[in-house]
């Protein structure tokens, strides 16, 4: 399996597929997941002709099982070793949730040449954190929450996660998909717990605002409206203010996974975008 090692010793799983003198498109995963929640992307746009590549994040999936450098600044870092090790021009970084956290800070700080568009789906930017300057966001408490769950009751709460909000399978006459959830739970279950439990401080508290600002590529923001884990009006609909090249489509309904549930509707929306 392919490796890259950063600066301080972790290794970085990554899949790299495709022609290498193809365009990139490079895939970020949300919290605790893996490069694996990209497969139906990577084969979509695999089949399209594009080169694709996704990343296993510190800490998660088959990366070292870090107990440091677990925060955005690290994540971004990693990124950019990889970006090098593989020589990435004109890439499109695609983020879901905490991964669209650490596109914007990579590409806000990406060598020249590296990035040529990004899309954020469902993602964490501006700010999750509720406070005097972010009225609109969840309460430490909620993270908390999550700390205290993913520490002492890590299988049960990642089961409850993919089986109700982060699908959107708790809402009524919704049909859960075993699949998907077995899926999740999988990835989540395959990294570090202490990785896990610091890497919710880094979605939740970590203020994404200079980066969306300071980005001159152009980004696509896709959210669904009925997202029960990063809600829209406090992310997407906040960030596309800050953009200076920002488009933004609100998908009815759609709950925080949607790219998975509804895969064939996103990609197209993202192929739209790269071709465009």
């Amino acid at each position: 399996m392919p490796f890259v090692t950063t600066a301080d010793g972790t290794e970085i799983f990554y899949k790299d597929w495709g022609a290498k003198d193809a365009t990139p498109i490079m895939f970020h995963h949300g919290w605790p997941l893996s490069a694996d929640d990209w497969d139906n992307q990577m084969m979509f746009f695999l089949q399209k002709g594009y080169r694709v590549i996704a990343h296993d994040r510190r800490g998660h999936g088959r990366s070292t099982q870090t107990d440091t450098g677990n925060e955005m600044d690290t994540y971004a870092a990693d990124v950019a070793a990889l970006t090098d090790h593989l020589d990435l021009k004109g890439a499109i970084h695609i983020g879901h949730s905490t991964g669209g956290g650490e596109v914007i800070h990579y590409v806000a700080r990406a060598k020249p040449g590296r990035v040529a568009k990004a899309v954020l789906i469902s993602a964490v930017p501006p700010v999750m954190l509720k406070s005097d300057a972010n009225p609109g966001g969840l309460p430490i408490e909620v993270f908390d929450d999550f700390r205290q769950q993913t520490a002492f009751n890590r299988a049960q709460f990642y089961l409850d996660v993919a089986s109700g909000p982060f699908y959107g399978f708790n809402r009524p006459g919704a049909k859960p998909i075993q699949g998907v959830i077995d899926n999740w739970w999988r990835q989540g279950m395959m990294g570090g717990i202490k990785a896990h439990v610091d890497c919710v401080k880094a979605f939740s508290e970590t203020d994404f605002t200079e980066d969306l600002k300071s980005v001159d590529v152009p980004v696509l923001l896709l959210h669904g409206d009925d997202d029960q884990v990063v809600p829209v009006k406090d992310s997407a609909e906040i960030g596309i203010k800050l953009l200076k090249h920002g488009q933004i489509k609100i998908y009815p309904g759609y709950p925080h996974g949607a790219f998975t549930i509804h895969a064939d509707v996103i990609n197209a929306d993202l192929l739209a975008f790269i071709e465009g």
